[in-house]
């Protein structure tokens, strides 16, 4: 492996989105807010994406699904994007997102924190087996 990061290009626009909401909103919203912000700075960085798409969840060998799950955003059909507008993101956050790259099939993913004074973020790489 050469060093570089899967889907660098793609994330640095995200994360550079992101610092653009949290700038200009600070912290104290409601994630929906936020959300829609990010969905703003995202088009205008000219990145396509879909917003809260439904996701079935299976179990198994089971032919139905056991349930749905949305994430706020998957970025060119390869990033996906949690958000948060938590004061500190627990593991549990860490746990749904990456539960949420097993769903959806993708290896990269960014939690996003609104919520702090200063925006945190982690990235995340899940090897599909």
């Amino acid at each position: 492996m050469n060093g570089e990061l899967k889907y660098k290009g793609i994330t640095q626009k995200i994360i550079g989105a992101s610092f653009e909401v949290h700038k200009f909103l600070g912290n104290g919203f409601q994630e929906v807010i936020y959300q829609r912000a990010l969905a703003y700075e995202m088009r205008t960085a000219g990145l396509e994406f879909a917003r809260e798409i439904e996701q079935d969840i299976f179990y198994k060998e089971l032919p139905e699904p056991i349930g749905t799950r949305r994430a706020d955003f998957v970025v060119e059909g390869k990033v996906l994007v949690e958000i948060k507008a938590m004061i500190k993101l627990e593991d549990v956050h860490l746990a749904q997102a990456l539960n949420y790259l097993k769903a959806y099939k993708l290896e990269v993913g960014l939690l996003i924190n609104f919520g702090s004074k200063s925006l945190t973020f982690k990235r995340l790489v899940l090897t599909q087996e």
